[in-house]
C-alpha cells in the first residue's frame, strides 16, 4: 500500500462537510483513534482506509501523494466569513482545491489566456461614501482598459476568462454559500454560486472581480470591502454614463423590469444603481422596491436571463474528446470522483462516446493547444 498522507484523509473529511465524529462512526473507529489518523500519529490499516474510501466517496487512491494545496482562508473574498458555519467554509476551501488541482492539469494540456487583471488599490477612506465613490471610479477605470466603454458588459464569466481569471462553480452541497475569489500567486480564481438566479450570479461575477482589483494585497475588509466590491460590480455592469443617456427618468416598477434587460441585471440592483446615481428618488426607490417585490422580484427574476457558464471548459472538454479522453480517466488522474469534477465546472460533460479506455491515447499534437476565447 502507497504512503498515506493525512491531510488528504481530513481535506476529504472537509470537502464532504462530515464532523470528526460522524467520519469515525461511518468507519467504525473510535473519535481517538481517528484523530490520531488526521494527525498524522497512526496510519490507518488497508480495510480501515477502505471504510473511510467509502465514507468520504472518494478513491482509495486519493488518500496518497503529496499535500494538496488549498486556499488560504484570509485570503478569499468569503461574502460573510462571521456568519458563515466552519463546516460551510470548509466544504467551499475543498471545492476550491479540487478545482485548482483539475486547473493545474488543464494546464499543463493546454494554452490558456494569461491573466490581464491589474491591482488598481482603492484609496483608504475613514468616509464609506468616498470609498464607494473610490471604487466606482476604478471600475471605470478597468472597463476603458479592457475596451468596454460604456458597451453593456458581455458575458461575465466569458469575459473573466479572456482575461486570464479561472472560472468554476460551487458544488450543490455549497449553495449557501456565495460567489467568492482569491488569488494564487500571479493567477485569479473566481468560484460561482449555480443556483442563484443567472443576474445575480452575473452580479456576483462583477463583484468578485472588483475584489480581485482592489483588494489583492489587503485594504479594507469586511462590511467595507464588500461595498466596495459591490459598488464597483454595479458600475462595472451599469456605467453611469449608459444608464443617465439610456435608463427611464422617475421609472415604474414595471418600466424597470423592461429595462432591466438592457443591462443583464437585476430589476433590485437596476432600482439600486439608478437611485444611487439620482435617476429614483429616496421616496422612488423605496417605493420601487415594494413593487418589485409584490411582483416576485426580490428572491427571484422572473423570466430571467440565460444563464452565463463557461467558455474555455467546454472547448477543453471537446478537444479532451477528440483524443479519446473521458472525464472517468481524468478524475482516475486526479485520484478523485467524476462528480467532483461535474461539480465544479458548471455541470458540463465531455460529450460524445460511452467508452472509457485504460490508458489515454496519445495526442494527436504534441504541442499544447491553444484555446481562443471570445469576450
Amino acid at each position: 500500500m502507497a504512503a498515506i498522507n493525512h491531510t488528504r484523509i481530513d481535506l476529504a473529511r472537509r470537502r464532504r462537510g462530515l464532523t470528526k465524529t460522524k467520519l469515525a462512526e461511518g468507519a467504525g473507529v473510535s473519535a481517538r483513534i481517528l484523530t490520531d489518523y488526521l494527525s498524522g500519529a497512526k496510519k490507518p490499516s488497508e480495510a480501515t482506509l477502505a471504510a473511510l474510501a467509502i465514507v468520504l466517496e472518494m478513491p482509495v487512491e486519493f488518500f496518497s501523494g503529496d499535500d494538496i494545496e488549498e486556499p488560504m482562508i484570509d485570503g478569499v473574498s468569503f461574502r460573510a466569513l462571521s456568519s458563515m458555519t466552519a463546516r460551510q467554509r470548509d466544504q467551499a476551501i475543498g471545492a476550491a482545491a479540487i478545482a485548482m488541482q483539475l486547473d493545474d492539469w488543464i494546464r499543463a494540456r493546454f494554452k490558456v489566456p494569461a491573466p490581464d487583471v491589474p491591482h488598481l488599490r482603492n484609496l483608504p477612506a475613514d468616509d464609506p461614501e468616498q470609498s464607494v465613490s473610490h471604487a466606482e471610479t476604478i471600475a471605470e477605470s478597468l472597463r476603458n482598459r479592457w475596451g468596454l466603454g460604456e458597451r453593456r458588459a458581455p458575458n461575465m464569466v466569458h469575459l473573466l476568462e479572456a482575461h486570464g481569471v479561472r472560472v468554476y462553480s460551487l458544488a450543490q452541497e455549497c449553495a449557501d454559500v456565495d460567489a467568492f475569489s482569491f488569488w494564487r500567486g500571479d493567477v485569479p480564481y473566481v468560484f460561482l454560486n449555480n443556483y442563484k438566479t443567472a443576474e445575480r450570479s452575473r452580479m456576483d461575477s462583477a463583484h468578485e472581480l472588483g475584489h480581485l482589483v482592489m483588494h489583492a494585497h489587503g485594504g479594507p475588509s469586511g462590511r467595507l470591502a464588500e461595498h466596495e466590491a459591490q459598488a464597483f460590480g454595479a458600475a462595472f455592469l451599469m456605467p453611469k454614463r449608459s444608464l443617465l443617456a439610456d435608463a427611464p427618468r422617475s421609472a415604474t416598477a414595471a418600466q424597470i423590469i423592461h429595462a432591466k434587460r438592457r443591462w443583464n441585471v437585476s430589476a433590485m440592483n437596476l432600482a439600486h444603481r439608478m437611485h444611487r446615481i439620482g435617476l429614483l428618488s429616496d421616496w422612488q426607490v423605496r417605493s420601487t422596491y415594494i413593487q418589485l417585490t409584490r411582483r416576485g422580484y426580490r428572491d427571484g427574476e422572473p423570466r430571467g436571463i440565460e444563464r452565463e457558464t463557461s467558455q474555455i471548459l467546454p472547448k477543453v472538454f471537446a478537444a479532451l474528446r477528440d483524443d479519446g479522453i473521458t472525464r472517468p480517466q481524468i478524475a482516475r488522474e486526479l485520484h478523485i470522483t467524476t462528480h467532483d469534477i461535474n461539480s465544479v465546472t458548471f455541470g458540463l460533460t465531455i460529450a460524445g462516446g460511452a467508452s472509457d479506455p485504460q490508458s489515454s491515447p496519445e495526442p494527436t499534437n504534441p504541442g499544447k493547444p491553444e484555446l481562443q476565447i471570445v469576450p
